[in-house]
């Protein structure tokens, strides 16, 4: 019997399975997108161009995001629901708030002339920048969805699956634009 169980416990959730197939197929993507970045990069046209200061800002947010997310599944598992609820109302306004300045770093971008349709160099950016941003919209809804669930009457579930599921995606889209944001740095 003590077989089974502990054969059970080292399956992996299904849910978590499909979070990892997409995790592996957007890895791929944009290691895709990076060398694509790196091979048309020799071409005689290509334009370097400086990153907007509030992209380093950004960065510092969503890094400090991944903390308030790492407490928030901390405190869900040991049934601290109150801190549970602060950190996770926190990391989705650091989420939010990591948005808007990027976006505010790409307004700044096109008042310097940097628009997406004006050199391979910038639609790269533009592309690799803006993938990101959707898949951070996507965890910021996600959040979103949680949070008004955690607050919710109706619903009480005390499942950490969906906690970790989210704290992985997040800590992934966090990773992910520290790659992007180190590669655009050092690969102009």
């Amino acid at each position: 019997m003590d077989l089974i169980m502990t054969n059970q416990q080292k399956r992996i959730h299904p849910h978590k399975f499909t979070l990892w197939v997409v995790i592996c197929s957007m890895v791929m993507m944009f290691a895709g997108l990076t060398s694509a970045y790196i091979i048309k990069r020799n071409q005689a046209n290509w334009l370097t161009f400086e990153l907007p200061v509030i992209f380093w800002y950004s960065s510092a947010i969503i890094i400090l995001s991944s903390f308030t997310m790492m407490i928030s599944k901390r405190a869900f598992a040991e049934r601290e629901m109150g801190k549970y609820r602060r950190m996770l109302a926190i990391t989705t306004l650091l989420g939010i708030t990591f948005i808007v300045l990027q976006a505010i770093g790409f307004y700044q971008l096109s008042g310097s002339g940097i628009t997406l349709t004006r050199n391979v160099a910038f639609s790269f950016l533009y592309v690799l920048v803006g993938l990101h941003a959707l898949h951070v919209i996507g965890g910021v809804i996600t959040l979103t969805v949680m949070l008004v669930r955690v607050f919710s009457r109706k619903s009480r579930n005390y499942s950490i699956v969906p906690v970790e599921m989210m704290s992985m995606y997040w800590h992934f889209v966090d990773l992910l634009w520290i790659y992007l944001f180190v590669f655009l740095l050092m690969i102009r």
